[in-house]
């Protein structure tokens, strides 16, 4: 009797403890999440050793981690369970509420001045849009469908926030793909312009010297954002949450009266929504939903948009040149910043002058097409949504 009570007893254990290893990590891992989370661990280096876009890749980088933590389904824990902590705060991404949040912060911190002493650089912002419109037509041609498509072309503007509200409107399946790819590309600015800027120009190019920027009034930095919304959203009423938002924070910013909601906009709106926008998403990548064949050609797709982004922008320049007078040209070696990776394309663009001048500062320059660019991808996103949706 002692020996069966014994015998039950160690069976009872036993049980426990295997449904216990049922429910780790370990029973239920894939080589997928291992090879998520050695990605996640990559987007971290990169975002703390070589600090390409720490406040982006870093928090998406850990949000892999703990989105490719294996689980036992029905914990309410993943970010694709109902009633999850995780998937409430997805909510933000799925719904488009974070990217005009995010809009609103960067309006704040922008300042248009650069566009506006010399206005004939919005050109080039609007050229390197032809990187999104590129991929959408690759995209079509590999079998993507139509709204797909128009949510992966985006990617080619290099702007992560309206990548994100575009795919939640168009194609929510893609959603995490297309983020990841938008952002790891913004963060590779450094590493993928400047050999195409060097391909694509001559030494006598590079060392074009611009003309100083004039002084910008405070009347026309207050009447820029009104104007501004009235004339692109008139245009692309479906681009009023990004744009509107837009050009808000920078009428907070440029009006002098509203310092303390400027303040709150640049600092502990868009800090917070960085947060929960790069985690939530780095969580999406998921690797028993994530690792899949469209996510792999959204990849590749991302890395044409955005070379065929900085080769049109670049080689617009050089168009505008041929029919500027000497000693108003432009240094093409800005083109590349009409993609919206604000301010490291502008970065990029003074980094590479500097090589072959190191007098010829390009940053204020090219700051012009930089915050061009964030309005250009904004309006592409509004075209793309009404045609589509």
């Amino acid at each position: 009797m002692l020996l069966q009570a014994q015998m039950g007893f160690l069976e009872f254990v036993q049980d426990q403890f295997l449904q216990f290893i049922n429910y780790t990590s370990f029973a239920n891992f894939t080589i997928g999440h291992i090879a998520m989370i050695i990605i996640g661990c990559i987007f971290i280096f990169l975002g703390i050793k070589k600090e390409y876009e720490p406040l982006l890749l870093v928090p998406i980088g850990f949000g892999m981690l703990i989105g490719n933590i294996p689980f036992f389904p029905g914990l309410k824990i993943g970010i694709y369970e109902d009633g999850s902590v995780l998937h409430y705060l997805y909510h933000g991404v799925q719904n488009g509420w974070y990217p005009p949040l995010i809009f609103l912060g960067i309006g704040a911190m922008t300042d248009f001045s650069a566009l506006l002493s010399n206005p004939k650089l919005m050109w080039i912002g609007a050229a390197a849009q032809f990187g999104i419109f590129g991929a959408y037509t690759a995209a079509l041609a590999l079998g993507f469908a139509p709204n797909e498509a128009g949510a992966i072309g985006i990617i080619g503007g290099a702007d992560g926030p309206t990548a994100i509200f575009i795919s939640s409107q168009l194609a929510p399946e893609l959603m995490g793909a297309i983020a990841v790819s938008a952002y790891s590309y913004m963060a590779l600015v450094p590493v993928i312009q400047p050999p195409i800027m060097k391909l694509l120009t001559t030494k006598k190019e590079r060392l074009i010297r611009m003309k100083p920027p004039r002084q910008v009034s405070k009347t026309e930095k207050i009447m820029f954002p009104i104007i501004g919304l009235l004339l692109t959203c008139m245009i692309v009423p479906s681009g009023i949450p990004l744009l509107g938002m837009l050009f808000f924070g920078n009428l907070l910013k440029e009006s002098g009266v509203t310092k303390r909601l400027a303040t709150e906009a640049s600092n502990s709106i868009i800090n917070i929504c960085t947060i929960l926008i790069g985690l939530t998403v780095g969580c999406s990548t998921q690797a028993t939903t994530f690792l899949t064949a469209k996510s792999i050609g959204i990849f590749f797709l991302g890395a044409f948009s955005f070379i065929v982004a900085t080769t049109f922008g670049v080689l617009f320049v050089k168009l505008m040149n041929l029919f500027l007078k000497e000693g108003n040209k432009i240094n093409p070696l800005i083109g590349n910043s009409g993609v919206s990776a604000v301010p490291d394309a502008a970065r990029v663009s003074n980094s590479v002058g500097l090589e072959y001048d190191k007098t010829n500062y390009l940053l204020m320059h090219a700051m012009g097409p930089n915050v061009s660019g964030v309005i250009g991808s904004a309006v592409a996103a509004g075209i793309l949504l009404a045609f589509l949706k």
